[in-house]
């Protein structure tokens, strides 16, 4: 079996077939998941561009942004609890910012927990900066998120290996 850095990495868009296994996954990963009906508004939207991340077939992660004229707001990041920390967040986050790229986006924002600085460092590597903070965003901790930013453009994401392929 290939690593998680070498694996066929499939992107294909947010379909209800998935949304059990997404709502395992939101229930462990956040203090505050989203919702089943969340997630069938994603579909629905037509400002959303949500995508599943399936390694060797199996559901590895899933996320999205909403495009609000040269904007691409990502709404999630999240990758299953045993395929963390092999790089696949990485690999999603690319693969959303050049969909974002290839939409016509010129900016990605994003919102982060004050707590969580393994996306903090994700996101920093991948260029993003801090440029605000909302104070008690997330509503039952009352904990801060950080929003930050990164400039789009081609060198951006020129030489970023987002891997995989995209069906969108």
């Amino acid at each position: 079996m290939s690593t998680p850095h070498t694996a066929q990495v499939e992107f294909l868009p947010l379909a209800e077939a998935y949304l059990d296994e997404i709502m395992d996954t939101e229930l462990e990963a956040y203090p505050e998941p989203w919702s089943r009906s969340m997630f069938l508004e994603e579909i629905r939207n037509n400002r959303s561009y949500f995508y599943v991340m399936l390694l060797e077939g199996s559901l590895a992660g899933y996320g999205g942004f909403w495009l609000v004229l040269d904007e691409a707001h990502i709404t999630s990041v999240t990758v299953v609890k045993r395929f963390r920390g092999q790089g696949l967040g990485r690999r999603l986050t690319l693969h959303l910012l050049e969909v974002a790229r290839r939409a016509g986006a010129r900016t990605a924002t994003l919102e982060v927990r004050e707590s969580n600085r393994k996306a903090q460092n994700l996101y920093e590597t991948l260029g993003f900066r801090q440029i605000a903070r909302r104070r008690g965003y997330y509503p039952k901790s009352g904990e801060d998120a950080l929003v930050m930013l990164l400039e789009l453009d081609q060198s951006t994401l020129d030489g970023a290996d987002a891997g995989g392929q995209s069906r969108s």
